[in-house]
């Protein structure tokens, strides 16, 4: 392996790009990508500014001049993918869901655990400072035992009977769609910062897959809500989580990730980027230089490639968090279908 590594990247969509973005933020080289068409791998190649394009899957992942592999193909294809570059002892970064089946997601992560190769998931929105700031303060205990979790993470790209593309697909788990595309990023975000597990859950899924509602509580007995649609006319990408404690509440908006909102009963604060206390090491850029998205993406990769060289960064997501949110997207499912509350396996 060479002191800077080389990533092939599957797939060159939007996530494809953002992809190639964080890997030459990382330092690191774009070396080959591979599209779904000759056409279009030469075209991704130009673009994504990869040295070269590959033939196909096999030559990307079996190329000694590819270090990394990034999966970023629609979710059907994450098992093959991803398993093939493990059986290379190639590292993997696999974009979410890891799998469309909770069996599938579970063969991944003991796949990935045997093979002792770095395999990573992006959950991205770990990797704002205003995140950490908050995760911090929760694990301080800082506000107090936590009584209440809620939130939710509304777009509106689906607003009208707009199509939903592949991802509406019964074989890309079209009918639970919005939870297995974002739910699950919240899911992760919530169970990151408070240091706690959804134990039980109450789900019920709408609009052919475009919107569910969840009640949960985790297992140290806290109640939570979380709504979850693509239909919310207006919204981009509006994640909003929010934490409450006896002593202090705790709000971070996605949409506006320059602050969080520390409140109790006799104010509210809002914290910049640029406060004392924030994690320096997420904040990249100097206070009043907004970060955003892709800068969280960044970090991300610029962690798992870390990790390859033998650090160990806190907080990188890995396939067992993937294989965490396969199980909560499972429950979901089993809920939705049974209009029961059940149970999630910690």
């Amino acid at each position: 392996m060479s002191d800077t590594l080389r990533a092939g990247i599957i797939g060159a969509g939007f996530i494809g790009t953002v992809h190639a973005h964080a890997v030459r933020a990382a330092g690191s080289t774009v070396q080959r990508v591979v599209a779904s068409t000759p056409q279009r791998t030469a075209a991704a190649a130009s673009r994504l500014g990869a040295q070269t394009g590959a033939d196909s899957v096999r030559e990307l992942i079996e190329a000694d001049d590819v270090d990394v592999v990034h999966v970023c193909t629609p979710n059907s294809l994450h098992l093959d993918l991803a398993s093939r570059a493990i059986e290379a002892g190639k590292p993997v970064i696999c974009e979410k869901p890891l799998a469309v089946r909770l069996a599938d997601a579970g063969l991944l992560a003991d796949r990935a655990a045997a093979a002792g190769v770095v395999a990573s998931v992006p959950f991205v929105y770990r990797f704002y400072p205003g995140v950490r700031a908050i995760r911090s303060r929760v694990a301080a205990g800082e506000g107090g035992p936590l009584h209440l979790m809620h939130g939710s993470y509304l777009q509106d790209w689906q607003v009208a009977g707009a199509p939903a593309g592949w991802r509406g697909e019964h074989g890309e788990g079209g009918e639970f769609r919005a939870f297995a595309d974002i739910g699950v990023h919240w899911c992760d975000l919530v169970e990151f910062v408070s240091g706690q597990r959804i134990a039980q859950l109450s789900a019920r899924t709408t609009g052919s897959g475009a919107q569910t509602t969840m009640q949960f509580t985790t297992d140290r007995g806290v109640s939570g809500s979380v709504v979850v649609s693509q239909v919310a006319a207006g919204h981009k990408n509006g994640l909003i989580l929010a934490l409450d404690g006896f002593d202090a509440s705790y709000r971070f908006d996605q949409e506006n990730p320059e602050t969080v909102r520390i409140s109790n009963a006799a104010e509210t604060r809002v914290l910049h980027r640029g406060s004392p206390g924030l994690s320096p090491r997420q904040s990249i850029l100097p206070p009043g230089h907004p970060q955003g998205y892709q800068d969280c993406f960044n970090a991300f990769v610029a962690d798992t490639y870390a990790a390859i060289g033998g650090d160990t960064p806190d907080g990188l997501p890995t396939f067992a968090d993937g294989l965490r949110a396969a199980r909560l997207t499972d429950a979901v499912v089993t809920s939705s279908q049974s209009s029961t509350w059940v149970e999630v396996p910690s």
